[in-house]
């Protein structure tokens, strides 16, 4: 008796299931901000909060690294924007603020910033602050554009995108052996959160190319 062949099935993974698999893992791993460990020592803090706290850092600077790029070539921003949304992500699920305000220095000098001024502030005073608020957001708006791109970023945008690709895998692999030195529950976030990266920077070399 003859059998029909078994399906055949593709001889290796689509770049969609790549992704998708880092994001299932992560989904997976739990988005919640941790609780901080009970395992401290003369009111220290413990490994695991400090693996914590340096994930929030190192995510909050990441993200960081995406907004000065954006700045930069805005025409990359509907590429860049959601990856940078994610990273956010990542810090909130390490323990870090909601979006991405709590933990950077830009967000919170912005949102001081924009606060009402006091009710006993002289006119001279509030006419002062308006002209140098003016001044500096004209500045702002005219440097980046007159020198082509940010400190820190690359003139060509796809030099730009390599180095993001470089530090999101920097990062990965920076996570990756970090893990043998947290509890359970926290390598396996950062296992999560180092495959996203490491899918992040496997689209932005290919964006670059």
């Amino acid at each position: 008796m003859s059998f029909p062949p078994p399906p055949r099935t593709p001889s290796g993974p689509r770049r969609r299931t790549l992704l998708a698999a880092a994001a299932g893992a992560f989904a997976l791993a739990g988005c919640s901000a941790p609780q901080p460990s009970g395992d401290t020592t003369g009111g220290s803090p413990s490994a695991a909060d400090r693996a914590r706290a340096r994930a929030v850092r190192d995510s909050m600077t990441l993200s960081d690294r995406y907004t000065a790029v954006i700045a930069a070539h805005p025409q990359l921003a509907e590429r860049l924007g959601p990856l940078r949304a994610e990273v956010v992500r990542h810090a909130t699920a390490f323990g870090g603020g909601s979006a991405g305000a709590k933990g950077s220095p830009t967000a919170s000098a912005s949102l001081s910033a924009s606060r009402s001024p006091s009710k006993s502030a002289s006119p001279s005073a509030s006419a002062s602050a308006s002209g140098s608020a003016s001044a500096s957001a004209s500045a702002s708006a005219s440097g980046p554009a007159a020198a082509g791109a940010s400190p820190g970023v690359a003139v060509h945008p796809k030099d730009a995108l390599a180095d993001l690709a470089s530090a999101e895998l920097a990062l990965a692999d920076q996570r990756t052996q970090a893990l043998l030195e947290v509890p359970g529950e926290l390598a396996r976030l950062l296992a999560s959160v180092a495959a996203a990266g490491a899918a992040h920077a496997f689209l932005l070399t290919k964006a670059a190319k």
